[in-house]
């Protein structure tokens, strides 16, 4: 079963770097079930964030209502340090 979550939404002040006013991540168990999604989604391949903790896409409120329409799961904060910290672990343990 894929599992794709997106955290909360946090807003920001308008700025040149992000427009839209605010962001969340949207991440999966692995990269292959988060590309697929975001494929499904409309998310371009180009928006990747590849950073080693958690790769993740961006998103904007809009994009975020339909990642849960279509069945990613709303996760809390304490989650995603949760997610952090046991994919730090199992880049260390290597």
């Amino acid at each position: 079963m894929m599992m794709v979550y997106v955290d909360k939404l946090v807003l920001y002040p308008s700025s040149p770097k992000w427009k839209y006013g605010a962001a969340c991540h949207l991440f999966a168990d692995t990269e292959d079930e988060l590309h697929a999604f975001a494929s499904r989604i409309g998310l371009r391949r180009a928006w990747f964030q590849e950073h080693s903790i958690l790769r993740h896409y961006d998103l904007t409120s809009k994009r975020r209502q339909k990642a849960l329409e279509y069945g990613a799961t709303e996760v809390l904060d304490e989650f995603v340090v949760s997610q952090i910290r046991y994919r730090r672990a199992q880049r260390n343990h290597f």
